[in-house]
């Protein structure tokens, strides 16, 4: 791959984004593939610090993961996102401005997401210790047209990985 790509991986808090992510990262890897990972988490730490959860700077948060994605692609390299970026809008503003742009839904239920999580951010979104929460208070809108899906809560980690890497082989992003 001489062009890079934009890898965006869009998903409730504890479907499985960024698991997921580091084995396709890994994977491609091996393929020789330049890899960077643009986690939520860790990009709000260290490129958005002290933005809130509003509407606002979550959209000013996406809108920066967007321009880095946008420079590491543009340079030869799959910038894999793992942030839950909420708002079809949003997403659907980097997609245009962006060249090589593919959406990767992680689906999986609320349900799952909150018996899965680890941090215990559910349950203090549940109990109103955290606001804005998305999935509780705060909307999450799925994509209308992703390039790939994975449903987390119908197939294990393997074959959520194998399905993005053969679906960048269809469009033609891997030989």
């Amino acid at each position: 791959m001489e062009k890079g790509l934009i890898l965006w991986f869009t998903g409730l808090s504890g479907a499985g984004k960024t698991t997921i992510s580091k084995v396709v990262a890994e994977k491609l890897k091996q393929r020789g593939q330049k890899v960077e990972i643009l986690d939520g988490d860790i990009v709000r730490e260290n490129l958005s610090k002290g933005l809130t959860f509003s509407k606002e700077d979550r959209d000013i948060n996406i809108r920066r993961i967007g321009f880095v994605a946008h420079l590491l692609s543009r340079n030869g390299v799959v910038a894999i996102t793992a942030a839950i970026s909420p708002y079809k809008a949003i997403r659907n503003e980097i997609r245009e401005m962006y060249d090589n742009f593919i959406e990767v839904y992680i689906n999986a239920p609320l349900e799952v997401c909150e018996q899965r999580d680890v941090k215990g951010l559910y349950a203090k979104a549940r109990s109103g210790e955290i606001k804005n929460f998305t999935g509780i208070d705060d909307p999450y809108e799925p994509p209308d047209n992703p390039e790939i899906t994975c449903c987390t809560d119908q197939e294990s980690l393997d074959e959520s990985v194998a399905h993005v890497i053969s679906s960048l082989e269809k469009y033609g992003y891997l030989t």
